[in-house]
């Protein structure tokens, strides 16, 4: 196996708090910070690449083969497993592990490997599952936990809770947050880095701004905005945290559906 990507890489992961912190929170911290912060963050033996090769074979080679599987195959993607060694990797656990089991892995490897060229439209809209297939970042869960203020369904993964907060959110099509402000003293804010969809943004009392990939939005301390996906896309965006004194948001009314559906 190749040996890549050996300086140090920390892993961040926090899937099992979001999912399990409540129910399971011992596995949750096992899962957060042993697994992905101790045991994936050593590399120096074993780089990136290469925990991901083990790591596909020995879920192919179980008979894993559901979304997390999918997951560490995204992940094998992004640790710079080509196309091209993924599906020898597959075909070789499919003598060793079984045909049935490399077919179901292929079936699932062909959506994450896909050319994401070809899928791309000049709308620039965009499918749920072409994002969470190609996503840069982790997708993370069912933002259960902010709900309340969105509608629709949207996903988070929260990549640092450390010198500057950054989450991975996810919005499926027609999916938008409430008006909400960023309150601050001093400095503080938001940054929004879209990487994939089309949506929107608007603060209170201008007119909605169209997002696509490579848009950055810089959100100043306490102004009234929503942002989210457009009413026919897909649309992810990294949510960075400006630091700043005495912070706090306030989540106010939903975005008027009417006004909402005037957005193409």
């Amino acid at each position: 196996m190749a040996n890549n990507n050996r300086k140090a890489v920390k892993v961040v992961q926090t899937a099992g708090r979001q999912q399990l912190g409540e129910f399971a929170p011992d596995f949750a911290r096992y899962n957060d910070d042993i697994l992905f912060g101790e045991v994936w963050s050593k590399n120096d033996v074993l780089s990136l690449h290469d925990r991901s090769i083990v790591t596909v074979s020995a879920l192919v080679a179980s008979g894993i083969t559901d979304s997390s599987l999918k997951y560490h195959l995204q992940s094998a993607k992004n640790n710079g497993v080509t196309k091209e060694e993924m599906a020898e990797i597959i075909t070789q656990l499919g003598f060793y592990g079984g045909w049935p089991k490399a077919w179901a892995a292929f079936n699932l490897a062909k959506e994450v490997y896909k050319d994401t060229a070809a899928a791309a439209n000049t709308s620039g809209n965009e499918t749920l599952e072409n994002i969470m297939a190609t996503s840069l970042f982790p997708v993370g869960g069912v933002n259960d936990n902010y709900a309340q203020y969105f509608d629709g369904t949207s996903y988070l993964n929260m990549l640092s809770l450390n010198q500057v907060v950054i989450g991975n959110v996810t919005f499926e099509p027609g999916c938008r947050n409430h008006w909400h402000i960023h309150h601050a003293d001093k400095g503080g804010g938001q940054m929004l880095l879209v990487t994939a969809g089309r949506g929107y943004y608007q603060e209170w009392g201008k007119p909605a701004q169209e997002l696509k990939p490579g848009d950055v939005v810089h959100i100043p301390a306490n102004v009234k905005h929503w942002h989210g996906a457009a009413p026919n896309s897909a649309f992810q965006h990294l949510a960075i945290e400006v630091p700043g004194e005495n912070t706090s948001s306030e989540w106010c009314e939903a975005v008027d559906l009417m006004e909402y559906n005037k957005l193409k």
